[in-house]
């Protein structure tokens, strides 16, 4: 199924997203988590895409495996910067003998050893039109609610998140964020500038006191104070992180559920009992 009859079926769902392996040595083990969270059954399940395309063979597998054999819809990712158009056009032949219906279509990060070369795509837009031209896919895209971290300003960035709509985009889904509000002003500002498309809020329980760091460097994600305090008070007890990200996570998506937010996606991290955990606590919103 495609997510776009998905998000317009106008009820409130939740997806997970998953990673595949980085080597064919840990395939099974990550595997075997994937298909726990497709267990859970949620509306869909994105799989990520490695930087330059080195586990693409993984992640069509691994979608694969879950469309047909759990039968939850995937979203599989492809990344276009550091591939040729012919590596390209080869990997949407690939999803559409796997029977991939939806794909992200992202520009991915550009390796150091390539920043001055010529390149085949410069812009996710680039992969939306050529995905668009190629099949019938249903297209995803990344936004950035705190603005795209190569962007001068949010204006800018919602000038390129605009064109990349206009290219051919289905629906949009966010980078993690920590505070609600970001996102409802986020839309706004989309709204206002003629973005109609569907915005999914992308959520990211942090378990692990380390990841925060991490989370700020990738998106330049605002933490609140009282998210720091919970990992001041609990990031030394990795049981207690545990618990303290899912509280937290289960939270903020069921106050967007609370102000008409149709699906929230969740970057789960290959971990099934937080991804179960988060699914129980909201179950009663999703009847």
């Amino acid at each position: 199924m495609k997510i776009s009859e998905i998000l317009k079926q106008n009820k409130q769902t939740i997806s997970f997203e998953v990673f595949p392996p980085k080597t064919e040595t840990a395939f099974d083990s990550i595997r075997f988590a994937t298909e726990e969270i497709a267990g859970l059954s949620p509306a869909y399940m994105s799989v990520t895409y490695g930087a330059g395309g080195g586990t693409s063979k993984y992640t069509l597998d691994i979608a694969e495996n879950i469309e047909k054999n759990y039968g939850v819809p995937t979203l599989a990712h492809l990344t276009c910067v550091s591939s040729t158009r012919a590596t390209v056009l080869t990997r949407i032949a690939e999803m559409k003998v796997a029977g991939i219906e939806n794909v992200m279509a992202l520009r991915g990060d550009i390796p150091v050893d390539m920043e001055n070369m010529p390149r085949d795509y410069k812009y996710a837009l680039e992969l939306v039109r050529e995905l668009r031209s190629a099949g019938d896919f249903c297209i995803g895209g990344a936004c950035y609610p705190e603005v795209h971290p190569e962007s001068k300003n949010s204006e800018e960035d919602i000038i390129h998140l605009r064109a990349k709509a206009d290219a051919g985009c289905d629906f949009l889904t966010t980078q993690m964020f920590f505070d609600n509000g970001i996102y409802y002003r986020f839309v706004e500002k989309a709204r206002g500038a003629g973005i109609s498309l569907p915005i999914i809020p992308g959520v990211m329980p942090i378990t692990r006191a380390s990841q925060v760091e991490r989370a700020i460097n990738l998106s330049g994600s605002y933490m609140p104070r009282r998210f720091l305090s919970l990992v001041e008070r609990f990031g030394d007890d990795p049981v207690a992180m545990t618990q303290v990200g899912i509280e937290y996570a289960t939270e903020q998506i069921t106050e967007l559920y609370e102000n008409g937010v149709g699906n929230v996606h969740v970057y789960s991290m290959n971990k099934p009992e937080v991804a179960r955990a988060i699914l129980n606590n909201v179950s009663d919103i999703l009847k």
